[in-house]
């Protein structure tokens, strides 16, 4: 977006009215990637699994997508799953339906199967293709979704990569550089992005990056940052996840993100990963992006997230008056 789009989108949101919006599309997925988040059992809380959730298909998808998007007003739309690709059909409805509203959408994949041809031309789409790694470590993890696979399927598109930072490839150096060296080089992707590995509370998956371990990425990314242009990883937003936000309550990305499940109804909580997540040690790229524009102090006097939290106030009387 242009700057005085991005400020109007920003005054959006601080007023309360139009939201980020999360939706998880579809429940299927044809990969088993450890450490995933949305298949976590207490991913959807008391609700049951993802797996076992609603999960809607053909016109009655696309219409019930398109009345909550109505509905909630969004000026960006995060489309997860599960794997989008699966409802491929679907989305290439969708999708220009959403561009024609004006809304930036991101559609986050792994490249399972082919990314149609003709959604590159569909403006405010925005492909994101996760990648667990280097290939070796990818294609354990994330098969059928291999390198290969994502490689040619990728062929014509404009996408950014990204890819979450575990332990295991902390303990190889040089691994997050031979990372961006393989990736930079690829036409199609125009960026690249990491996150940190988020687990739940009380959780002992062997992804967890130590306090060591975190120190050392955001050393790393600081490092390789002028040597890669492609890895948008600007400085505040590393500040952000090296000092992520305490609870949701203090998390921008969470306060302002409304996220749904496959049946379009339940909302997913406290924040897009569900369940009780470990905010100590959040490495949500988005959360730590908000936190820096959070901190920005207007005129070196006042924080934005301090108009924020009066105007989230203001908001809410407001839309329980207008409903």
């Amino acid at each position: 977006m242009k700057t005085k789009d991005a400020f109007r989108a920003w005054a959006s949101i601080l007023r309360g009215h139009r939201p980020l919006l999360s939706i998880e599309i579809t429940s299927e997925c044809p990969l088993r990637c450890p450490g995933c988040y949305a298949y976590e059992p207490g991913h959807l809380g008391g609700l049951g699994s993802l797996r076992t959730s609603v999960d809607f298909q053909g016109d009655d998808l696309v219409e019930r997508v398109l009345a909550l998007v109505r509905r909630y007003r969004p000026i960006h739309i995060s489309i997860v799953g599960g794997e989008p690709l699966v409802r491929f059909r679907e989305l290439s409805i969708l999708l220009p339906e959403l561009s024609s509203m004006s809304i930036e959408v991101q559609l986050v994949t792994s490249a399972v199967r082919p990314i149609p041809s003709v959604w590159a031309q569909i403006k405010d789409l925005h492909l994101v293709v996760s990648v667990d790694g280097l290939e070796p470590d990818h294609n354990r993890r994330r098969a059928p979704a291999t390198y290969e696979r994502i490689l040619k399927n990728i062929s014509g598109q404009s996408v950014t990569l990204h890819c979450t930072i575990t332990h295991q490839m902390m303990q190889r150096e040089g691994y997050l550089e031979d990372f961006l060296a393989f990736w930079s080089l690829r036409v199609e992707v125009i960026q690249i992005w990491f996150s940190l590995f988020t687990p739940q509370v009380g959780a002992h998956d062997e992804e967890i990056l130590t306090p060591e371990d975190r120190a050392r990425v955001l050393d790393e990314i600081a490092r390789l940052r002028p040597l890669y242009p492609k890895m948008n990883m600007p400085k505040q937003v590393t500040d952000g996840l090296g000092s992520p936000p305490r609870s949701p309550s203090e998390c921008l990305f969470a306060r302002v993100t409304q996220c749904v499940t496959t049946d379009l109804s339940s909302q997913i909580s406290p924040c897009q990963f569900g369940g009780t997540p470990d905010c100590s040690h959040c490495g949500c790229m988005a959360s730590a992006g908000l936190k820096a524009v959070g901190d920005y102090q207007l005129m070196g006097l006042l924080p934005v997230r301090t108009i924020f939290h009066a105007s989230e106030i203001v908001g809410k009387i407001t839309a329980s008056l207008n409903p």
